[in-house]
């Protein structure tokens, strides 16, 4: 973060009183993690103001810099100094000729004030500069801010953009710091910063200013004597002080930006309490996948043991032990096994090959994975079920990405039909054999054994009699053995 005071009076014409500015700041900085600066305003008053002008007192501006006009000698000694005490120099030019100077003087920043923001003649001689800018934006609407950035992002300068309120001094009403925000989504390549008006003893602006993403800041400072009188919206050195560590708490305050914090083992461990833990329902088996059912969630836990956001759908855990009911189940008592990224693989796939089919199904409706050896093996032995209708009627439909084999099954209470909607497959009716090609409608009565593959993929529509679960019986007693064979997709057309 850039933290600039802005002498903008360089100061009251008083290089000895300037210099003590610049001193003093340099303490109230003192132990702060932050990058200073200290700003100047240059102007060439033979030029900046007309010749009929020079001698009203009656205008304020007019009389304000003429009083405090300085020397080219006078600016480099104030310049001088800011690099003495450690601090970046910012310069504001009110003219071209000052742009020189500020050139020649080696300042490290050109600032732009609100009032010269779209003076395109001052803005071209600017940009004929090296020096990164800071533009302040008071009182100008975004088109106009969109221009002069536009201008000067195509020269290649680097810039950062800071809100402003040109009221002196500014009151809270009026700060208008959601500005900050909208600067930081238009300008999202731009730093963007504050440039504050406010009174110089109220801290909180800032503390927002730094939660709302501003990185560059900017407040009027004075030392006040009895020659000198401090404006209302100018900070003392101590008010300055004060004003930093109201940031360095809003720094703190606000943490982490762009990644997510580091949580404290305080936070960690209330959390750990008040998550709920697996137990044992039932007495569970070494080698058995445990199932929602077989558990039940409470606290308290015990360290090492699965909690509740352990039990995604998505993750499989194989008990490695035996468990008695009522008996914490432990991360080290189980083998989990992710199989998010082969469902999303199968989803994908069975998607490419309903749109390469022209079959079309409902989208609202789940997949029925159908896993006979393990969801790791289901391109080799598997199949996906898409159930349209289930009443005393059923109309299914049956997915076989390429390479599959059904396994050879029978049913006791369902008539099926099968109508070949897309590709090719190898139907074994009771051990003979049979070819099926597109459009092609096969009945499998009751109890008649079959197994079904296809090489290039397959969309078989299904009608039948209804669909009871439980009603298929598989030659190989492996398949029927586990109750972990079916993963169900829903909302899978998203």
């Amino acid at each position: 973060m850039l933290f600039i005071f802005e002498m903008a009076n360089n100061h009251m014409g008083d290089v000895a009183h300037g210099r003590r500015i610049i001193r003093e700041l340099r303490e109230a900085c003192a132990g702060f993690d932050f990058r200073f600066a200290v700003k100047l305003q240059y102007r060439h008053l033979p030029d900046f103001i007309h010749p009929d002008f020079r001698a009203r007192t009656d205008l304020k501006f007019v009389k304000r810099f003429s009083e405090t006009a300085l020397g080219w000698d006078d600016y480099r000694r104030l310049k001088d100094a800011i690099v003495e005490h450690g601090f970046l120099s910012v310069c504001t030019p009110w003219d071209e000729a000052s742009v020189d100077q500020i050139v020649e003087h080696g300042f490290d920043y050109l600032k732009v004030p609100s009032c010269y923001l779209t003076d395109w003649p001052l803005a071209e001689k600017i940009a004929a500069t090296s020096l990164p800018l800071i533009l302040s934006t008071a009182g100008e609407p975004f088109e106009e801010i969109d221009r002069i950035v536009s201008f000067y992002q195509h020269r290649n300068k680097r810039l950062a953009i800071l809100h402003c309120v040109g009221e002196y001094p500014t009151p809270d009403a009026n700060l208008q710091l959601n500005q900050i925000e909208l600067l930081r989504r238009r300008y999202a390549d731009v730093e963007i910063g504050h440039s504050t008006h406010e009174s110089p003893d109220q801290y909180e602006a800032v503390m927002m200013a730094v939660a709302k993403g501003a990185t560059v800041f900017e407040k009027h400072v004075g030392v006040p004597t009895e020659r000198y009188r401090l404006n209302a919206y100018s900070a003392t050195p101590a008010q300055v002080r004060f004003w930093l560590q109201a940031a360095q708490r809003a720094v703190a305050m606000a943490g982490a930006a762009g990644c997510r914090h580091e949580f404290s083992a305080a936070e960690r461990g209330t959390l750990a309490e008040l998550r709920r833990a697996v137990f044992a329902r039932r007495e569970i088996r070494p080698g058995e996948v445990i199932r929602l059912e077989d558990v039940f969630l409470s606290i308290p836990g015990r360290p090492g043991q699965l909690v509740g956001q352990d039990l995604s759908k998505y993750t499989e855990f194989r008990a490695t032990r035996a468990y008695a009911a009522k008996e914490a189940v432990m991360r080290d008592g189980v083998t989990p096994t992710d199989t998010r990224s082969l469902v999303h693989g199968i989803v994908h796939d069975v998607k490419a090959l309903l749109k390469a089919s022209g079959a079309i199904v409902p989208a609202q409706l789940e997949l029925e994975l159908s896993h006979h050896y393990g969801l790791e093996r289901f391109r080799e032995f598997g199949s996906t079920t898409i159930t349209v209708v289930n009443r005393e009627y059923c109309k299914r439909v049956i997915l076989m990405l390429p390479g599959q084999r059904h396994p050879e099954q029978w049913h006791k209470l369902k008539d099926e039909t099968y109508h070949l909607l897309h590709g090719e497959i190898d139907l074994v009716l009771d051990g003979r054999p049979r070819k099926c090609a597109r459009n092609d409608v096969v009945i499998i009565p009751r109890e008649v054994r079959h197994s079904f593959a296809s090489a290039a993929g397959a969309v078989i529509e299904e009608i039948s009699s209804s669909y009871s679960p439980g009603d298929s019986y598989y030659t190989d007693p492996v398949i029927t053995q586990d109750p972990n064979r079916k993963t169900y997709v829903t909302n899978w057309m998203d």
